[in-house]
């Protein structure tokens, strides 16, 4: 009997990169993995179409795609990018038979139990209870937010990214006064992002010299890495120093949120190309400042992701296996 269900299209689509690999059938490994510039294609069904192109691929029987966003209906209008489209009209322009699209972050989310442990960064923390649920939490072009429930093939999902980010201190309430006054609600995603990096940047210099530099409105957030980790620029090492502070406040209030005594992944772009410098920041000490919990915390396993492939593609595979 034929199988129905292969070859299937798998994609990650993030604010900035589209990501796509190719499952040719049950339990193979994904092939043809390529990442595409998403501001390059006008839409998304010409992302695609140009991946199959390139590779020389027929049309998919099943397609799954994670994408940096809610997904609430048939229509998904990108919150950190311009692209917006209907999924049916999508999957008829693929030309399969079924299309699944749901968060990026959830499909990440039914990823994580299939990460090897070459591909994880341990940073503090004791043992991960197998009976309780996993957290992840990913800065990138926005800030990614999901839960998995024990069992590991049940996500949950919202837009954690979007909370209201909160102070430990005056330098702190500082920056975030800056930043407020700058763009009204100062959400996590505001500083826990690509572009918040760059937010961070300027905020620490306006209040240092009264005033942003010029320079900074020119700074991407590679550049505010790239200087914190050449030490070169003390602002940008003072930026990097708090995201990594605040990234430690927030992963902490949603360990507490969902429980998550199975551990509490960190993915996305920048933290791993940080390195020794996350590894020695501030990010494990507020994980755990939480007053008369910080014991509870003190016991959770956090691991920072380090993948060469996307490990949503293969949870956007596993979204398909548990929906099909």
């Amino acid at each position: 009997m034929t199988n129905t269900k292969f070859p299937r299209l798998l994609g990650d689509v993030g604010g900035t990169h589209a990501r796509f690999a190719w499952q040719a059938a049950d339990g193979v490994a994904l092939t043809d993995v390529s990442v595409l510039h998403c501001a390059d294609h006008a839409t998304l069904a010409d992302a695609v179409s140009q991946y199959l192109r390139q590779q020389g691929l027929p049309a998919p029987s099943e397609c799954a795609i994670g994408i940096a966003n809610p997904v609430t209906g048939d229509v998904v209008r990108m919150t950190n990018h311009h692209w917006s489209f209907s999924i049916q009209a999508l999957r008829q322009a693929i030309g399969a038979r079924r299309l699944l699209v749901l968060n990026d972050f959830e499909a990440l989310a039914l990823a994580l139990p299939t990460l090897d442990a070459s591909e994880l960064r341990a940073i503090g923390g004791g043992a991960a209870d197998s009976a309780a649920a996993i957290a992840v939490i990913g800065p990138g072009t926005g800030l990614g937010v999901a839960g998995l429930l024990p069992g590991g093939m049940r996500a949950v999902t919202g837009e954690g990214g979007h909370v209201t980010l909160a102070p430990t201190d005056d330098r702190e309430s500082a920056v975030i006064g800056w930043l407020r006054a700058r763009h009204g609600h100062v959400s996590a995603e505001r500083v826990l992002s690509g572009p918040g990096l760059v937010n961070l940047y300027e905020a620490v210099s306006a209040l240092a010299s009264a005033s942003a530099p010029a320079s900074a409105l020119a700074l991407k957030p590679a550049d505010v890495v790239d200087r914190a980790l050449a030490g070169s620029d003390p602002a940008c090492r003072d930026a990097v120093d708090l995201f990594c502070a605040f990234l430690g406040s927030v992963a902490g209030n949603l360990a507490l949120t969902l429980g998550a005594r199975g551990g509490v992944y960190i993915g996305g772009g920048i933290v791993p190309r940080l390195g020794a410098l996350f590894a020695g920041s501030a990010f494990r000490t507020r994980f755990e400042a939480k007053g008369r919990f910080e014991a509870y915390l003190a016991v959770i396993p956090t691991w920072v992701i380090d993948a060469r492939q996307s490990p949503a593609l293969a949870g956007a595979a596993r979204a398909l296996d548990s929906t099909g």
